[in-house]
């Protein structure tokens, strides 16, 4: 398969700033496969693909020569570099809810990923992990050892070399010192009938009010709970006839298109982060 090298790139807005990167790679025989900006803010933003197999540089030499010849030129910018043929290393999260993780593990080959392990507080779904081969870690997690049992998580992660956190329904608050250690790398999913229907039981509170749409919310994890950059979202119609059953099996369904599209879009280098919002390139 042909490798490829992606670009993120966001600076302050000024003239010639395509002009500058697309130059970079034609003098250096990069051909360009996919490539896209957006300007908010007085801040410019960028993603641009393109073929390493006639490359003129060593892969160990592209951020160094692109930091030389183009970014020191930009002002106040900020840029990542990925490589499409390392293979990311994807951590699950969960709790008792299986039908995110199911689908997760289905589309595993799909997705292009490695799963060194699952970690979970609770051991209903260690045999779905056993199925698929994947180590299964169970930490008990109360309000004492709360912090003690995010350490050995840290540590598992660190352990396993892993790039990036998936929450498939994983009901604990993570601490804010867990988070600091993996910015805008911790994908959650939830309903999207917060703020309304907060608490136990939010379809049954939903069911109640008589909704017409129900929907699903894929964010990266912040400190403020619920409230960080949205990658994905989607709704569905409901209505006087639909139980309560058929809106939390419909909004299982939403759930786990919603959390595969934001890790699809996460593992392609499809998202730049801004103040609290994302550009889904």
């Amino acid at each position: 398969m042909n490798a490829h090298a992606i670009l993120l790139i966001s600076c302050q807005d000024q003239l010639g700033i395509a002009a500058k990167v697309t130059c970079f790679l034609a003098q250096y025989e990069g051909n360009i496969v996919d490539i896209d900006q957006h300007v908010e803010d007085n801040k410019y933003f960028m993603r641009v693909k393109w073929s390493l197999a006639k490359f003129g540089l060593a892969r160990e030499d592209i951020k160094k020569r692109f930091e030389q010849e183009v970014a020191s030129h930009l002002t106040k910018v900020d840029y990542q570099l990925y490589l499409t043929d390392k293979t990311p290393r994807m951590a699950i999260f969960v709790s008792k809810s299986s039908h995110c993780l199911f689908d997760i593990l289905a589309r595993r080959e799909s997705y292009q990923v490695e799963i060194p392990l699952i970690i979970s507080n609770h051991q209903t779904l260690a045999p779905i992990a056993k199925s698929f081969d994947i180590p299964f870690y169970y930490l008990a997690i109360d309000k004492k050892n709360k912090l003690e049992m995010e350490k050995e998580q840290l540590a598992l992660l660190k352990k396993h070399d892993i790039d990036f956190v998936v929450l498939a329904r994983y009901m604990q608050i993570l601490s804010a010192s867990l988070i600091e250690e993996y910015p805008k790398k911790i994908i959650n999913i939830h309903h999207s009938f917060l703020p309304a229907f907060p608490g136990a039981k939010p379809y049954h509170q939903a069911f109640k009010r008589g909704v017409k749409i129900i929907g699903a919310t894929s964010h990266y994890v912040t400190s403020q709970l619920d409230e960080g950059p949205i990658i994905e979202q989607d709704v569905a119609r409901v209505s006087h006839s639909d139980s309560v059953k058929d809106l939390i099996r419909k909004g299982k369904d939403l759930e786990k298109i919603v959390l595969s599209r934001a890790i699809y879009n996460h593992l392609n280098c499809k998202i730049i982060t801004h103040k609290n919002k994302t550009f889904v390139f």
